[in-house]
C-alpha cells in the first residue's frame, strides 16, 4: 500500500491546495509550502466548501451549499467571513446576487489579505501569513511564468527628470495621469509591510499603495484604503521618490476608468524581486526611457548603482581601475540613477520604437490575454512532462 504523499493534510485542504496550484491561477507547484498556506489561511470545513471553487469562476453560496452538501445559512455566513473579514476570496457583486472567487496566490491573495488603510489591525495570523508567503515566494515558481511577456505594469520616471524630457508623454506624467480621475485613495504597501512583518522590512515609507477612478472609491467602501485627494497622490508619490522608491502604474492609457499605483523597493516588491531573482521581467512593460550614461563625466562614486532597486548598474573597482555596467534588459526606466548622479553624468533617452500602453483595459485584454493563457498553458504542460 502506498504511502500517502502529505501525510496528516485533510481531504479538504489537499483539494483545495490542488487548485491553487493549478496555471489557471498562476499557482505554484503542490508542496508542502502551499499546503500550509493554505492550511493557514483556511480550516478543515472551510476548505471542504471553498474546494467546490474551479478557478477564474464565481459561484454563489447556494452553489457551494449544494455542492458541499451543507446548509446554506451556515455557508453563507462562512463566505461572508472569508470574503469580507479575513478578505482571503473575492466577492463579487452585492447582496443575494453576491458570488465568490478565488484569487491566485499572487498576485491576487496575498495582496488582498494584507491591502489595508493603517496597519492597526494587524494580528499574530497576518505575521504567520506573511511568513508561510514568503516560504512559498522563495521557492522561485514565479520564474515559472515567465514566458512571452504580457507586462500589466509600467514604471514611469521620477518628477525630478521627467519635466527635462521633451518626448514625454501624457502617460509618463503621474500630474496628468491623476488629472483623468475625481476619486483617489491611499493604503499600506502590501509588500513592504509583510516584510516588517518578518523581520526583514527596509524601513521606508508604508502608506504608498494608491488607486484611481473608479476602483478608489470602491476600495474606501470595503475599507481596504482610505479616501484622498490628488495632493495627497502627489505629495505621497514625491516623499517615496525622496526615499529611492520607484513608482508603477498599470500599464493602460488615458481611456481607463481605473488606474492605481505604488511606489517600489527592490528588497521588497515581488514584481522586481521576480525580475531580479527569478528572471520573470515579462510582467512589466519596456520603458520610454533609459539611462545614457556619459563616463567622461562619471567619479565611478556608486551612487547611481546604489540607489537602482533592480541592480541594473553596477559600480565595480579592481585596483585602480573602476567600471560601470548597465544591465539595460533590468532596466526600468525610472530615472533614479540620474538624479542621484552630482556630476550631471547620466542622462534619460527615449527608448527607439517605444510602444504605448493600451488605451483602455479592453484594449489591454485583447492584446495580452492570449500570451498570458499561452504562458499558463506552457507551465501546465511542463508540469504534466516533469
Amino acid at each position: 500500500m502506498t504511502a500517502p504523499a502529505h501525510p496528516g493534510v485533510s481531504e479538504a485542504h489537499l483539494a483545495l491546495a490542488k487548485i491553487y496550484s493549478s496555471p489557471s491561477l498562476s499557482g505554484p507547484p503542490l508542496s508542502g509550502k502551499l499546503i500550509a498556506l493554505v492550511e493557514h489561511m483556511y480550516t478543515e470545513e472551510e476548505a471542504d466548501i471553498l474546494r467546490h471553487l474551479k478557478p477564474m469562476r464565481a459561484k454563489k453560496a447556494t452553489s457551494l451549499a449544494k455542492a458541499a452538501r451543507r446548509p446554506v445559512g451556515e455557508v453563507a455566513a462562512i463566505l461572508k467571513r472569508l470574503a469580507h473579514e479575513m478578505n482571503l476570496i473575492l466577492p463579487v457583486g452585492r447582496d443575494v446576487d453576491e458570488r465568490y472567487s478565488l484569487l491566485p496566490v499572487v498576485p491576487g491573495t496575498f495582496e488582498w489579505a494584507l491591502m489595508r488603510p493603517t496597519t492597526d489591525d494587524l494580528t499574530e495570523w497576518h505575521t504567520r501569513f506573511a511568513e508561510l508567503f514568503e516560504d512559498l515566494f522563495e521557492t522561485g515558481y514565479i520564474g515559472d511564468y515567465a514566458g512571452k511577456p504580457a507586462p500589466a505594469i509600467r514604471y514611469i520616471p521620477v518628477g525630478e527628470v521627467i519635466e527635462s524630457l521633451p518626448s514625454a508623454l501624457p502617460s509618463d506624467k503621474l500630474e496628468d495621469i491623476l488629472d483623468r480621475y475625481d476619486q483617489y485613495s491611499i493604503a499600506v504597501c502590501q509588500c513592504r509591510l509583510s516584510k516588517k512583518l518578518i523581520g526583514e522590512g527596509c524601513g521606508k515609507m508604508l502608506e504608498t499603495c494608491t488607486a484611481f477612478g473608479d476602483i478608489a472609491g470602491w476600495l474606501v467602501q470595503n475599507g481596504k484604503a482610505k479616501s484622498a485627494s490628488r495632493k495627497d497622490v502627489l505629495e505621497v508619490k514625491s516623499a517615496a521618490e525622496s526615499e529611492g522608491l520607484v513608482t508603477w502604474m498599470f500599464n493602460v492609457g488615458n481611456q481607463s476608468k481605473y488606474n492605481g499605483s505604488c511606489s517600489c523597493c527592490g528588497c521588497c516588491c515581488g514584481a522586481l524581486r521576480a525580475a531580479t531573482q527569478y528572471h520573470s521581467i515579462g510582467m512589466i512593460a519596456p520603458p520610454h526611457f533609459k539611462p545614457r550614461f556619459n563616463k567622461a563625466e562619471c567619479s565611478y562614486c556608486g551612487k547611481c548603482a546604489d540607489i537602482c532597486q533592480m541592480k541594473a548598474v553596477l559600480v565595480e573597482s579592481k585596483g585602480e581601475e573602476k567600471s560601470l555596467t548597465h544591465v539595460s534588459e533590468l532596466c526600468i526606466g525610472c530615472g533614479l540613477c540620474a538624479v542621484a548622479c552630482s556630476k550631471n553624468a547620466i542622462t534619460m533617452a527615449e527608448v527607439p520604437d517605444y510602444e504605448r500602453p493600451p488605451a483602455s483595459w479592453p484594449r489591454h485584454a485583447l492584446k495580452y490575454l492570449p500570451t498570458t493563457i499561452n504562458n499558463m498553458r506552457r507551465v501546465r504542460n511542463d508540469r504534466k512532462r516533469s
